[in-house]
């Protein structure tokens, strides 16, 4: 059973790795033996490479903004070299803007959108482009809580996020007989930065908590298990999945 989910000297690149989310995910992947190359705009990325790399792990970073096209195909392309190939990509990379949707400002539509949708698919398919040469692979989407429901002030989120589900679908679609995996973790309400506004909002923070049934939010640990599973062999009958990581929100 333990060689199901073994990803020893698998290649993988984790977009938004810098801090989040997306680190944890990053961790996991490297505490289960996988070489990893951290992609964000953030240059903090490189100190926190840096720290995986100083506890051991298999870890290089690079700095791009993934909005940029020309950016993002050169930060991939150096990243499978770095690593000398690529098994698993997990498109974690994500913005976030809040207004009211009645003005919501068409730049930040643009911006989310670009990263968060856009983004993501140009990356899955420049990994499904090398997995198809290479013998397949997996790819991993973030897709959200609100890629089932529609949230508050957060129409280019909500949107962005929608569309991440639906092209998972529609690439699994394609490239599920060609060995390639595609599937999409769905976090629930996570306490990262990019939930500040909620958690600081107490009465907002205390409804969301009383929804959960696990009674708290999550935290990047919680991403681990998941994001191993998708990377692994243990998986490779699963495609086309959006898979809710959510202490059980969705179901009250």
């Amino acid at each position: 059973m333990n060689s199901l989910f073994d990803i020893t000297g698998k290649k993988a690149i984790v977009t938004g790795g810098a801090q989040g989310l997306a680190c944890g995910m990053a961790e996991g992947l490297m505490e289960q033996g996988a070489e990893v190359c951290i992609i964000d705009v953030s240059p903090k990325v490189t100190e926190t490479a840096k720290n995986f790399r100083d506890r051991g792990f298999q870890c290089h970073d690079v700095i791009a903004d993934l909005g940029n096209m020309e950016m993002l195909e050169k930060a991939f392309h150096t990243a499978v070299d770095a690593m000398g190939g690529l098994d698993i990509i997990v498109n974690a990379a994500g913005v976030q803007r809040r207004h009211k949707s009645e003005e919501f400002p068409l730049e930040d539509w643009e911006f989310v959108m670009n990263i968060n949708l856009t983004a993501v698919f140009r990356l899955c398919q420049l990994a499904a482009r090398h997995y198809l040469e290479n013998g397949g692979g997996k790819i991993i989407n973030i897709a959200s809580m609100l890629s089932y429901f529609g949230g508050y002030t957060v129409p280019a989120y909500a949107a962005s996020k929608g569309g991440v589900a639906q092209i998972t679908k529609a690439f699994a679609n394609e490239w599920a007989g060609k060995n390639i995996n595609v599937n999409a973790l769905a976090p629930g309400y996570m306490a990262t930065v990019m939930n500040t506004a909620l958690i600081n909002d107490e009465g907002r923070s205390s409804e969301i908590e009383k929804r959960i049934p696990a009674g708290r939010w999550g935290t990047p640990e919680d991403m681990k298990g998941p994001v191993v599973f998708l990377a692994s062999s243990a998986s490779d009958y699963l495609n086309g999945a959006i898979i809710p990581v959510d202490g059980g929100y969705l179901s009250r």
